[in-house]
């Protein structure tokens, strides 16, 4: 059996996707299984023993008709068995009606969906605390027989020299593994996606505050530098001698390597909360007042892996909308209210457990 899976989305995205592969492989470890990404998500990947071949969607195939069409032609070559288009976009649907599969998957798009053989909506709650982000891949594998309630968590495969490398390079920069290390998602993937600089400064405060022998790294692109620079600016005098700004990864192999050794990854929600989370690094997360939390709070215990939301302290500006999104257009407002002390025993607690 040959088994197709698309997801062109982000790393978040791919990362989550990849459990099908693991609970396939469970049922039937003779498939031949197959992923479509975009091409820049590979690393969170990589060396997946679950996955045996990867098809790159690049921003070639992005921005040629033509382009795509042949990319969708060489994969109906394959001759899949199954395919598994995870979003249902319109390249993605693209490559589902020229396969020669007889079993087509994707969510419920209503009259757009009629090209599938089984479509699924999105369960309005989770049931676990795997949260929505993975409870509705999963219930894709029903045609295939296998049991949607079976939870699979993300996994990220580093190899020990990738590990080693990192720990070398940590303290070759003067970093003790003996003291806590901090990585901080300073950044969010867009403005409405990133507590506000003043406020994000606030918290690294606390960390330092409550760990005195803390060690901070910030997680940014190069593209981020300033931004990042002016959060650590905003950090107290005391607080900036306890962040290593120039300690990054130069590839994002290199951050996961990283982030493998820190205590913790605390800051925004994002690919790299999941990224950690996949490491099973602890995290506490911080999430935008219009992005639903329950969809990727994946695997939130309230104890090692923890996250904050504006809805959790102040319910007002949620009563009477079906979908915080909603509220994307006020996010900067909503934001300024969503204050650091809201959550500040929350983040004592989380510090606390870890040591």
């Amino acid at each position: 059996m040959k088994i197709l899976v698309i997801q062109q989305k982000m790393i978040g995205d791919v990362l989550a996707t990849s459990i099908l592969f693991e609970a396939i492989k469970h049922k039937y470890p003779k498939a031949e299984l197959h992923y479509v990404i975009n091409s820049h998500t590979f690393p969170v990947v990589k060396n997946n023993p679950f996955i045996d071949y990867f098809h790159f969607f690049t921003p070639e195939h992005e921005k040629s008709k033509f382009q795509l069409y042949k990319f969708a032609k060489d994969l109906n070559k394959q001759n899949f068995d199954v395919v598994i288009d995870v979003y249902s976009k319109l390249s993605s649907k693209l490559m589902t009606f020229l396969s020669k599969a007889k079993t087509k998957i994707s969510i419920d798009k209503g009259k757009k969906s009629f090209i599938y053989t089984h479509t699924f909506k999105h369960k309005s709650k989770a049931h676990t605390n795997a949260g929505l982000a993975i409870e509705n891949r999963l219930q894709l594998l029903k045609p295939l027989d296998i049991n949607a309630l079976k939870i699979v968590r993300p996994k990220i495969h580093l190899t020990e020299d990738e590990k080693n490398n990192a720990k070398q390079f940590l303290e070759s920069r003067a970093i003790d593994l003996e003291n806590p290390l901090f990585m901080i998602g300073v950044l969010g993937s867009g403005h409405n996606k990133t507590y506000p600089f003043e406020y994000m400064a606030k918290v690294i405060d606390q960390i330092v505050l409550e760990q005195p022998t803390s060690q901070i790294l910030f997680n940014y692109i190069p593209k981020q530098e300033a931004d990042a620079k002016a959060i650590l600016e905003l950090c107290s005098p005391e607080t900036q001698k306890h962040i290593y700004f120039d300690v990054f990864g130069k590839s994002l192999r290199d951050f996961l390597a990283i982030t493998s050794h820190c205590d913790a990854l605390i800051g925004n929600e994002g690919g790299a909360i999941n990224m950690a989370k996949a490491l099973y690094i602890p995290t506490f997360t911080i999430f935008s007042p219009w992005i639903k939390k329950e969809a990727w709070n994946m695997f939130d215990d309230n104890i090692k892996y923890v996250s904050v939301h504006l809805k959790d302290y102040d319910n007002k500006p949620y009563l009477n909308i079906e979908h915080p999104k909603v509220l994307k257009s006020k996010a900067t407002e909503l934001y300024l209210d969503f204050k650091p002390a809201f959550f500040e025993s929350n983040l004592k607690a989380f510090l606390k457990r870890l040591h």
